[in-house]
């Protein structure tokens, strides 16, 4: 039994031990450190993290930069474990990074843990400094030249036993400022008498430090070049200026950043790959205040000292500092580049389709690029040719024509592409002229075929005129020709050149006249044209024009009168309709109103309007019949008086004298229509009898005494109220006794004899078809 456990005890430990040692095997860990003071941009990667599993896991990073102090410094992808930082570090606060990398499986159980130590990188980022800013001494006057005056200790934060830590130390300036004290003494014979005063001198810094390019940025654009200068800083004497040597076709700038002096080179041109993956540069600075050395080579008690003095003379101890810049140009798709961007071809006019005219060639510069491309017609006013897509070969595809409007100067204009296959693709142009030669394709044509000529007994000459679309020697000069049984009537004065005279002969008769000409050119190719001439008499084509004048003079007048027609419509006024009333004669208008003014008073001069209505009409003989059923009879109202208290009583009566309650048999009806109905109504049945006067002097009547003002019709007499607060009912009224029984259902049954006439009055008259 024992046995067998160290046997399990044996085979166990051998496969852990042997699992240990492949997991130890499969991680792949490199030695990373951090730069302090990174400039970024951030994040960026610091190196990758390798490990050999057949199934998933997942990172994880814990410790100092991760999740404790400094924080936020690196983090681990998860997935492919990479590291990345996101922010600078600073060797003098940390200088070492102690973490923990973990491995999960799928289902977050530990696969394998490490402690890992990232260091951080230190830069000279820290300059000596003292224990004190200010040292006073005293010195003795007679201290001799060698003594001790005073030991200065400085210290360095970089890191220990590196460059950025070892420093030296020198009299940058004897002093800044000297103080001097002058005196003026005179020579007395018996004393001596004297005055002094104070003189400063401040001693401005030289540029005695050739600035020195202590770094750059690396893989970024714009490059930004670092100088270190240990003069006073933002004097000219410290002011950083950078020159560029090796920029043939000048792509690049340098500026100088006025707080940092760094040099910061820009590209301000664009570069070509194709010409070049590379650039070298050499940037070198100096200062803006020229460079000079002072050096002491002899010191005396009295006297001036033997000092050396030195400027920028070319030497190589004086040179200015430079330093080379590679550049690494990055290609990008560019367009197609034709061999010809404006190519020639010949043509000639009425060319077979299918006929090649030209061939284009062109090249792709894009090397890391696809370099595929093809032809196309980019603009083709008229759709002659095609191109070939892969060949450029150019053929036509319909037969060219010089005298087309898209050919100019002889010259047919047509852009080709050549587009590549890029994202987005980019295209090449090209421009290919055909000149189009000419052919003998058009007969002489003229210039106008109708004419009009003056009958006379003289001869008359009128002129006529050829063109050719064909250029020289298809053109013309022309011959020209007449056709037919001309002898007598018609003759040319010429038979040869641009323009001809046509001369009309005596025996020409007035009227219209059909002429057939010929006309060749100068290659015998001729048409035949019909001359439609129109003779006239003299006095009927003067008669003719004064007519056509005449009629345009008439039209202009026209227009005249309409147009003043127009403005004087438009400028007519407006038409007050009369608004007629609809409402009953005898309804009882709302009186809520409690003051004078309310009653009408009829004038003479209406009355008058009534009588002279009578005396057009014969109360006893004349009657009109309406539809069969109604007959009116108006009685004369000449010279009779009537008084009315009120409109309403005016109404009432002018309405029964007008309107008789006497009707024939068998059709007697109660009418009570509104006034103005009336009046329609009787104008329409009495309009041949009545005048139009009357008529007209009513309607002025009855619309004045709409209009009158109610200050006109005051004639109420002041009337005395009672004063506010006095008791007591009026004395001349009676009560009025309500019987207990009475019913006010009772009371309509029996409205008395005057609401029996008003209902008959108001009630609509019954009309038997």
């Amino acid at each position: 039994m024992l046995c067998f456990i160290l046997l399990i005890y044996h085979l166990s430990s051998g496969t852990c031990s042997d699992m240990l040692s492949r997991q130890r095997r499969s991680w792949i860990i490199d030695s990373f450190a951090i730069e302090e003071g990174h400039p970024g941009p951030f994040p960026y990667v610091l190196g990758k993290i390798h490990i050999e599993r057949d199934y998933l896991v997942y990172f994880a990073l814990y410790g100092e930069g991760a999740d404790e102090e400094p924080k936020g410094v690196i983090s681990i992808d998860k997935d492919s474990g990479a590291l990345i930082i996101h922010k600078a570090v600073d060797y003098e606060e940390k200088e070492l990074l102690k973490l923990v990398f973990e491995v999960r499986k799928k289902d977050f159980t530990i696969d394998t843990k490490l402690g890992v130590e990232i260091s951080i990188r230190d830069i000279n980022d820290n300059p000596p400094r003292f224990h004190r800013n200010l040292y006073k001494i005293h010195v003795s006057e007679d201290s001799t030249q060698g003594t001790n005056l005073l030991r200065v200790v400085a210290y360095d934060r970089d890191q220990r036993g590196t460059p950025n830590s070892t420093f030296h130390y020198e009299i940058k300036h004897v002093a800044s400022m000297y103080t001097l004290l002058v005196e003026a003494k005179d020579h007395g014979e018996v004393v001596s008498l004297s005055s002094s005063t104070t003189v400063v001198i401040h001693v401005q810094d030289g540029n005695n430090h050739l600035p020195t390019i202590s770094g750059q940025t690396i893989g970024s654009s714009p490059l930004r070049l670092h100088v270190t200068d240990n003069d006073t800083p933002n004097s000219v004497a410290w002011r950083a200026r950078y020159n560029i040597k090796g920029d043939e076709g000048e792509h690049f700038k340098t500026e100088t950043d006025p707080d940092t002096n760094d040099g910061i080179l820009t590209v301000v041109k664009p570069l070509d790959f194709e010409k070049g993956a590379h650039r070298e540069l050499s940037i070198s600075v100096d200062n803006v205040a020229p460079y000079f050395a002072c050096k002491v080579r002899k010191r005396t008690s009295s006297g001036l000292w033997t000092v050396e003095t030195s400027k920028s003379d070319g030497s190589s101890a004086n040179q200015p500092h430079s330093v080379k810049v590679i550049i690494e140009v990055e290609d990008t798709n560019d367009p197609p580049v034709f061999s010809v961007t404006v190519k020639d071809a010949v043509l000639k006019e009425n060319t077979p389709t299918g006929t090649w005219v030209e061939k284009v060639t062109a090249v792709d510069p894009d090397i890391s690029h696809a370099s595929n491309f093809v032809y196309k017609v980019g603009h083709d006013p008229a759709g002659w040719v095609t191109v070939d897509a892969h060949t450029g070969d150019i053929t036509t595809i319909k037969s060219p024509d010089r005298e087309s409007h898209h050919v100019v100067n002889n010259v047919y204009s047509i852009l080709l592409h050549a587009v590549d296959n890029g994202n987005p693709p980019l295209t090449g142009t090209c421009t290919l002229q055909i000149h189009v030669t000419d052919q003998n394709d058009n007969v002489p044509q003229l210039t106008m075929e109708y004419f009009d000529v003056c009958a006379s007994d003289s001869l008359t000459i009128t002129n006529i005129t050829a063109f050719d679309l064909d250029e020289n020697p298809f053109g013309g000069p022309f011959r020209f020709e007449l056709l037919g049984d001309v002898k007598g009537k018609w003759k040319l004065d010429y038979s040869y050149g641009n323009t001809v005279g046509l001369v009309k002969q005596p025996g020409v008769y007035a009227g219209s006249h059909t002429i057939d000409l010929k006309i060749s050119d100068l290659q015998g190719q001729s048409g035949v044209y019909n001359l439609s001439v129109m003779v006239t008499q003299r006095n009927t084509a003067t008669k003719a024009a004064s007519g056509a004048l005449g009629i345009v003079f008439a039209s202009l007048f026209l227009l005249l009168c309409l147009l003043l027609m127009a403005v004087a419509i438009s400028c007519k006024k407006q038409f007050t309709t009369l608004q007629m009333s609809d409402s009953s004669g005898e309804t009882l208008l709302t009186s809520n109103i409690e003051e004078p003014g309310t009653d009408c008073k009829i004038p003479d001069y209406a009355l008058q309007s009534l009588a002279a209505i009578g005396q057009y009409i014969d109360p006893l003989s004349w009657q009109s019949h309406h539809d069969g059923m109604q007959y009116i009879s108006l009685p004369k109202m000449v010279g009779k008086k009537i008084t009315f208290q009120n409109y309403a009583d005016y109404r009432s009566e002018s309405l029964s004298y007008v309107f008789s309650d006497s009707w024939p048999q068998g059709h007697t009806h109660s009418l009570m229509e509104e006034d103005m109905d009336t009046m329609n109504f009787l104008h329409t049945r009495v309009s041949s009898h009545v005048s139009d006067a009357a008529l007209e002097t009513l309607l002025h009547w009855r619309l004045s005494c709409l209009q009158e003002t109610e200050d006109d019709l005051l004639d109420y007499k002041p009337h005395l109220y009672a004063e506010e607060g006095d008791s007591g009912d009026p004395v001349d009224l009676d009560a009025i006794a309500i019987p207990s029984d009475y019913s006010f259902q009772i009371m309509l049954k029996d409205l008395g004899p005057k609401f029996k006439q008003l209902a008959l009055i108001c009630k609509t008259p019954h009309i038997e078809n």
